[in-house]
């Protein structure tokens, strides 16, 4: 099969069934970020030279227990989730330093359960977390997400193809341009706008305060999704493969069109919660 086909039809499959799932119910969003979640770790562990048995056990039961409690509508304390942000935030931070050092980086035990946690299964949490608020599932809030984040990566590609000529982080990722950012970044905000008029509660007015909020969440996907990206290229260039995984042709794997947003969602959720406590504010 052509390989430009083959590759339309499986990104048309993923973007189906990731919309599908996200309309029908809170309980097939719940099931399919489960699942990609499993996956992603699969994945993950191949990449840092992890034993599956013991992360995928962590990583089932400790989303498992949290999707119990979205879909049980009980009660659920905010603690645990400013903890599992605390360390999301603190592991993408380390991921950082992970990223820009040039010294020979020592992958010991810790830093791949750390990795693991706060990269991978902190995320996953949250982004189960952020439409579910008690009988509410704002659906609409999670398919803004990925549109700002597909239409960067859409425009970061074809920006820096076009006009790209200065690169933004060659020693990691060589094909990836200043241009290109920029390009992405554009579009992503110009995405944010039309997500407030037509997606989220569309209103009359051109400019609003939703439209204010999104615009800083498309800032905020856009940088840390980018950041999130050259992370997981940087796994893969020490692991000596092109991609995370194969289960979805000409893409790579599950990991590969998630990077983005699962390093960006701590950040996000960080935004909405210091966002909630300034409204609150008498």
């Amino acid at each position: 099969m052509n390989e430009t086909l083959k590759r339309s039809l499986s990104g048309a499959v993923y973007v189906g069934l990731l919309i599908g799932c996200i309309l029908y119910s809170r309980e097939s969003f719940l099931v399919l970020f489960g699942i990609f979640l499993l996956i992603s770790v699969w994945e993950f562990c191949a990449l840092v030279s992890l034993h599956r048995a013991l992360p995928l056990l962590l990583a089932a039961s400790v989303y498992g227990v949290s999707a119990w409690f979205l879909l049980s509508k009980t009660p659920f304390d905010n603690r645990f989730y400013y903890s599992v942000l605390g360390i999301s935030l603190a592991s993408c931070l380390l991921l950082c330093q992970f990223l820009f050092t040039k010294k020979e980086w020592n992958a010991t035990p810790l830093f791949r359960y750390t990795s693991l946690i706060g990269y991978l299964i902190g995320p996953f949490l949250l982004m189960a977390r952020i439409p579910i608020y008690g009988d509410n599932y704002a659906f609409r809030i999670i398919i803004g997400y990925f549109i700002i984040i597909w239409t960067n990566d859409t425009f970061a590609y074809l920006v820096g193809k076009s006009i790209g000529k200065r690169k933004l982080f060659e020693r990691i990722s060589p094909k990836k341009t200043i241009e290109g950012f920029l390009g992405g970044l554009f579009f992503s905000l110009l995405a944010a706008y039309l997500i407030t008029r037509f997606l989220i509660h569309p209103v009359p007015s051109v400019f609003n305060e939703r439209w204010l909020q999104w615009t800083f969440t498309a800032l905020i996907l856009s940088i840390f999704g980018t950041i999130g990206d050259l992370v997981e290229s940087k796994f893969k260039r020490l692991a000596g493969v092109k991609d995370s995984g194969r289960i979805m042709p000409g893409h790579g794997g599950v990991l590969d069109r998630l990077d983005s947003i699962i390093f960006a969602t701590p950040f996000v959720y960080l935004f909405y919660q210091i966002l909630d406590y300034v409204l609150q504010i008498p």
